[in-house]
């Protein structure tokens, strides 16, 4: 075997063990929003797997709730459900998949406002 072969199939074995140990991820923080309430966002990775989370309180009591999964690869495909609560003790939820090949994208949810009533939407795309 000639030594450029033998570096480039060196480099080839490394760069799969590399991409196959890949220790999970983490991060969180914290803040204050401009008009006085607060944000937190957890996000982590493990893997082609992300998942995350955020928590709204607005200065009028409000507040809103997500989290999220999504899976890295041909094609990413992602799900997120949220709910929130305004002030005045209305509420709301939701959620939405989607999907992200190389060529298109579809994707879908739902929501569902105070009054009980849930719309539906569905939505595709070419890259």
């Amino acid at each position: 075997m000639l030594p450029s072969a033998k570096i480039h199939l060196l480099c080839l074995a490394a760069m799969l063990v590399a991409a196959t140990a890949v220790p999970a991820a983490a991060e969180e923080w914290q803040r204050p929003t401009a008009h006085g309430g607060e944000i937190s966002r957890s996000v982590s990775r493990d893997g082609g797997v992300y998942t995350g989370s955020t928590t709204r309180t607005g200065p009028n009591g409000g507040t809103y709730t997500s989290s999220s999964k999504c899976v890295t690869g041909v094609v990413d495909r992602c799900a997120r459900s949220y709910s929130g609560t305004g002030p005045d003790g209305q509420s709301f939820s939701g959620k939405r998949v989607s999907a992200r090949g190389p060529f298109r994208g579809r994707s879908a949810g739902s929501f569902t406002g105070p009054d009980g009533n849930t719309a539906f939407g569905f939505r595709r795309w070419r890259r």
